[in-house]
C-alpha cells in the first residue's frame, strides 16, 4: 500500500510507498516516460560503480565528454558514453556520499550529496519527467527529485534542498592532463549496455524537445546549450553562443564576482552522432569565483584553453588552475554550475537572469 492514495494524473505509480500529500509542485505536471507497470529503474542506475585509473583507461577517446565532478578534495571522471545509459551513480568520492547524475533529454549533469538528515540515500531513476528532465526517487523513502536541481518535488522530503557538489562537462583528454593521478568510473558495470553508442542520435539538433510539452522560450534555440550557474538564491545562464565569443566573461552574481570560461573547443556532443566519440564539436564552459586571496581578479583570453588574469598577470587553466605567475599553483574556486540545454534551464528558470553579451 502507499502511503496515500495515488494520484490519478500520474501514470504507473500504484503501490508506490510515496507519500503524495506533499508536494512543491502541481502533480499534473509529471510525465511517464517509460511504458512499465512500474518504471523506477527501469533505466538501471549504478550502485556499486567500479573505478580504473587514468592511465588505465583505453577505451575513451580524447573528445568524448565527462562529467567531471569534485568532492572531498578529490576529483572523477564519469563518461556520459556511460551515463547516458544509466542517469544516476551512487558513489562515494573523496569520503563523500555522492549522486553523479545526468539525464540526457535536457544534457543536465548535476552532482547531489547524499546524506539529508544523517541519512545517506540511494538514489534511481523513476521513469517520470517533469518539463522532459530526469525525475529521480530514493528507496529510502521514495520521495521524488527534481534533477536539474536536486529538489526534493513529492514524499516526505518535498521541500528539501540536496547540497550541489560542481560538475563540469568536459571532454577527456582535458580531465586526463589535468588529473594524470584521478580515477574513472569503469565500463565493467554489470550491465550490457552498448557503451559509446548514442541511443538519443541527432536529439540536440532536433527541433523540439522530447516530451516537452510546455512553450519554449524563444530568446535563443530550444537545444542550444547554456552555462547554468547558481550563486547564493540566484540561477544565471551563459548561452554558449554568447560566451563562445568572448571566452572570458567577467560578471558578478548576487554579489559575488564570477568568471565564465569558454574553450575545449572539440569536446563532443554526447547527443548529436549515433557513436559519441564522433559527436560534434560543442566546446566546454566553466566558472570559478573571481576572489583570490581577498582580491578580485579580471580575466581576459590568453591562449587556447589558457586565461590570465590583469592584476597579477598570472595564467589560469580552463578548470581554474593556476600554472605560470605569481599565483601558480592556486586554484579559483568553482561556481556551481551545470550545461543543460536552453528550453530545460528556461522552463524551470523562468524570470531568472541570462547573459546576453555587454
Amino acid at each position: 500500500m502507499s502511503t496515500t492514495d495515488e494520484p490519478e494524473n500520474v501514470p504507473n505509480v500504484q503501490g508506490w510507498n510515496t507519500d503524495w500529500s506533499k508536494s512543491t509542485i502541481d502533480l499534473s505536471e509529471l510525465r511517464r516516460g517509460l511504458a512499465a507497470s512500474d518504471p523506477r529503474d527501469v533505466i538501471s542506475p549504478i550502485d556499486e560503480p567500479k573505478l580504473e585509473k587514468v592511465a588505465e583507461v583505453d577505451w575513451l577517446d580524447d573528445r568524448e565528454p565527462v562529467a567531471l565532478a569534485k568532492a572531498g578534495g578529490e576529483a572523477r571522471a564519469y563518461p556520459l558514453r556511460i551515463l547516458t545509459w544509466h542517469e544516476v551513480v551512487n558513489d562515494e568520492l573523496g569520503g563523500v556520499p555522492v549522486a553523479v547524475t545526468y539525464c540526457p533529454l535536457c544534457n543536465s549533469a548535476v552532482g547531489f550529496e547524499r546524506e539529508v538528515e544523517g541519512r545517506v540515500l540511494t538514489f534511481g531513476v523513476s521513469g517520470l519527467l517533469r518539463n522532459s528532465d530526469l525525475v529521480m526517487w530514493d528507496r529510502q523513502t521514495e520521495s521524488l527529485w527534481q534533477q536539474i536541481s536536486g529538489e526534493g518535488i513529492v514524499g516526505e522530503l518535498a521541500g528539501t534542498q540536496l547540497t550541489l557538489v560542481p560538475v563540469t562537462l568536459v571532454s577527456w583528454e582535458t580531465f586526463r592532463e589535468e588529473f594524470p593521478d584521478g580515477t574513472v568510473l569503469s565500463q565493467d558495470t554489470g550491465f550490457g549496455r552498448s557503451y559509446g553508442i548514442n541511443p538519443y542520435d541527432f536529439y540536440d539538433s532536433s527541433s523540439r524537445p522530447f516530451l516537452f510539452n510546455g512553450e519554449v522560450d524563444d530568446r535563443f534555440p530550444a537545444m542550444e546549450r547554456v552555462l547554468a550557474t547558481i550563486v547564493g538564491e540566484t540561477n544565471k545562464a551563459y548561452p554558449f553562443s554568447v560566451i563562445s565569443e568572448k571566452r572570458a566573461v567577467n560578471d558578478e552574481v548576487a554579489g559575488e564576482p564570477i568568471v565564465v570560461f569558454w574553450g575545449d573547443e572539440s569536446t563532443a556532443s554526447a547527443l548529436s552522432d549515433p557513436e559519441i566519440a564522433e559527436g560534434r564539436s560543442v566546446g566546454t564552459g566553466a566558472a570559478y569565483l573571481r576572489t583570490v586571496d581577498g582580491q578580485v581578479l579580471t580575466f581576459r583570453p590568453a591562449g587556447e584553453d589558457l586565461f590570465k588574469d590583469n592584476e597579477t598577470g598570472t595564467t589560469w587553466t580552463l578548470l581554474g588552475k593556476g600554472v605560470d605567475g605569481p599565483l601558480a599553483g592556486e586554484k579559483l574556486e568553482p561556481v556551481i554550475a551545470d550545461t543543460p540545454l536552453w528550453f530545460a534551464w528556461a522552463a524551470f528558470n523562468d524570470g531568472s537572469p541570462v547573459y546576453e553579451g555587454a
